[in-house]
This record gives structure tokens, sequence and C-alpha cells, in this order.
């Protein structure tokens, strides 16, 4: 969700994002939703799946779940008719570099991402974050070599997480201490489902399949994977949806 978050903010206006991650481990598809104003949401296709291994760098082993082979799909939607969508080979299984990786192959922009995340015991998250730098075309080689050894020296983003330094901070661990803040935005999560977004749903799947619903199950009822909310339709709800679908 962090690495989608900073997706979605390198946007403009109105402009959304869906990141994909689809790999051959055992947390299946990752999805996650964000704009240009701090807006996320996400979910994985199986979000039991527990492991609690390291990797080299003393990380929680991401690659572990997500797999090694499989496709990063970003779509944006920039408020046209067709969606516009780019999708590179997955090539570690590391969120972090996986995204970079999609940045300079499929938009040609020379990035560095990092992200991190911190586990409570009970296995909610404490705390999460990170970075993405990408070069303006005239960057010298000066300052490409600053970054590049800043990077390569620097703890993990997790590490400076559970320091408790702040982006500001990190910022400057970076880049140095000739940084301004040009703009802060405030992020939270939020979902955009409700019971019409569903009910539309409902009706692509033609009257047939609805009258199924009423006649076998006396209704419905619809979970939202990204926030859980679950919305009911009763019979007369299905009965009504089959009218509008006819107008």
């Amino acid at each position: 969700m962090t690495g989608a978050l900073m997706l979605g903010m390198s946007g403009k206006g109105d402009q959304k994002i869906t990141l994909k991650i689809e790999g051959d481990g055992p947390i299946g598809a990752i999805i996650a939703d964000s704009d240009a104003h701090g807006k996320i949401r996400g979910y994985v296709q199986n979000p039991g799946v527990h492991f609690t291994e390291l990797n080299e760098h003393g990380k929680l082993d991401v690659r572990r779940g997500v797999g090694t082979t499989g496709t990063v799909t970003v779509t944006k939607d920039i408020g046209m008719r067709e969606k516009i969508n780019g999708q590179v080979p997955l090539i570690s299984g590391e969120i972090s570099e996986d995204i970079t990786y999609y940045l300079a192959t499929s938009e040609q922009i020379p990035s560095a991402v990092g992200a991190g995340v911190l586990v409570n015991p009970d296995a909610s998250i404490q705390a999460a974050g990170g970075f993405m730098i990408q070069l303006l075309p005239n960057a010298s080689d000066e300052v490409i070599t600053h970054i590049e050894q800043q990077l390569a020296n620097m703890p993990t983003i997790s590490k400076l997480i559970d320091a408790g330094r702040t982006p500001e901070e990190i910022l400057v661990d970076i880049l140095g201490d000739d940084v301004k803040i040009i703009e802060k935005v405030p992020v939270s999560f939020e979902c955009v489902c409700s019971k019409e977004r569903f009910g539309n749903a409902i009706i692509s799947l033609g009257e047939k399949e609805i009258r199924d619903m009423i006649d076998e199950d006396g209704g419905a009822e619809a979970c939202c994977q990204f926030c859980g909310n679950k919305y009911n339709f009763s019979v007369a709800d299905l009965e009504g949806l089959i009218t509008e679908s006819k107008n």
C-alpha cells in the first residue's frame, strides 16, 4: 500500500492508480488503489498467510509471500474513457525493487524506491513508510553519485522508521541538508464502496444470475474485499435491480 500511495501521489489532479502485483507466492494477488490526494485502499487475496522469516537485510522476507514469478501492473485512470495500463514482469518479489523496475522499464523514469513496515506481535501494523526518488532529465553526475552513495550506506527504511525518524529527517538522510519541503499531504485509508456500486455489479451479471439468487438464496450478500463492509440485497432489492436493468 505504501508503494501504491507513492505512485498515486506522483499523479496530478484527480488521477487514480491501481497497483496489482500477481506473484506465485502464497498470499496471491495484491491490489491497491490510490490517488493524488493521499487516499489509499488495498487488500491481498489470501490475508491468512503468516510468515516470520527475515531476509539477508534483516527485513521481513516479503518475497516468500509474494513469490518471484509473476507481473506488476499499474493502471492509471485519468478521467478518459480508456484507462492506461503498464505491465512488467516481477523481478524479485521485493515490492520496492519491483516498483523501481516498473518505473524504469514502463515509464522510463530512473527511480529509487524504498518501503518498509513494522508489524506488531499480534500482526497489526505499528508503522509503515517509504520514499520514492526520481531523477530529473538534467540531474548532474555529482547528484546521482551522491544519492547512490547515500542509499547504499543508509539503514533500511524499516530501521529508520523504528528509530523514530520522521519523513523529513529521512529525506535529509538521503538527499542532504539542502531539502525544501514543497507540500505536505495527509494520507488516509478510504474505501469508495457502496450498495449502489455493488448493485451495478450485480446488474452486470444478467437477469438469469439475479433470478438464481432470488430462487436459490432468497437474496444476496456482497462483501467489499478492501474494507470488509457487507451489503445485503433482499428479494425486493434484487427484483428492483432486474427492473432497473431493463430501463
